[in-house]
């Protein structure tokens, strides 16, 4: 099971949202790169960066900055927010991101997901963010018509084999994660590889995760946040944990 550290860009900052709330934003570096750099030492395998400007925005912000961390660190590089058409796409990829997650555009632009699967194949992921049990766009602020499983089944059915799946009212919170709607999650879309997060606060979620990972194969890692910034997860451990 992955352990993937979480860099979320806000304004060329390191910063934590609660449930994505822009007025609950904690800062915990001017320096994402120095960030990135200090996961990577740590033995981090991989990190995913959100340009959250860029998902409120609904066009990349933060480009600069996630050079900048492309330029400092050598692991794999997941980049989701705000990347509305193909041309953003290839921006990323050409920087040397190496894997670009869809979230809105996925809901809004079934078309623009299909070219993107057909050309990039498994460098395209999407974002499943569970509110409610609809699936969440436009930064979180808004629905989508769609409920998950049927935009599961859609998405699969486009070639998609890779998503990142969040509960969105405990992203940030702390508040450990609900094992019960990933297991849910898992079972129900078994064809895809699956990356989970939101609300993971401690070592024994970490554990409670890996035993989930045992008996799901599909479940591919994940993500942590608020967790590692506020020191309630050393990566270290969750790292030898989570076998990677």
């Amino acid at each position: 099971m992955l352990i993937i550290p979480a860099i979320d860009i806000r304004g060329g900052k390191c910063v934590r949202l609660v449930k994505g709330r822009l007025e609950e934003e904690t800062v915990y570096s001017d320096n994402p790169a120095e960030i990135a750099q200090l996961w990577e030492e740590k033995g981090a395998p991989m990190l995913h960066l959100v340009d959250l400007d860029g998902a409120f925005a609904g066009e990349p912000k933060n480009l600069p900055v996630i050079r900048a961390i492309r330029e400092r660190v050598s692991v794999p590089l997941e980049v989701g927010g705000g990347i509305r058409t193909l041309k953003a796409i290839e921006d990323y990829l050409d920087m040397g991101i190496d894997r670009v997650i869809l979230g809105t555009a996925a809901v809004s632009d079934p078309q623009l997901l299909e070219s993107a699967v057909a050309r990039f194949g498994e460098r395209i992921a999407v974002g499943v963010d569970n509110k409610q049990g609809k699936v969440a766009v436009d930064g979180w602020k808004d629905m989508a018509s769609s409920r998950v499983l049927d935009f599961v089944e859609n998405i699969t059915e486009k070639g998609v084999r890779r998503v990142i799946y969040t509960d969105t009212s405990r992203d940030g919170t702390l508040t450990g994660p609900d094992l019960d709607d990933i297991a849910w999650f898992l079972e129900a879309a078994s064809d895809l590889k699956i990356i989970v997060s939101g609300g993971i606060s401690s070592i024994d979620d970490i554990r409670e995760l890996a035993l989930l990972a045992l008996y799901y194969p599909n479940m591919e890692g994940v993500i942590i946040g608020k967790s590692l910034y506020s020191k309630s997860i050393e990566l270290e451990e969750a790292l030898e944990i989570g076998g990677h």
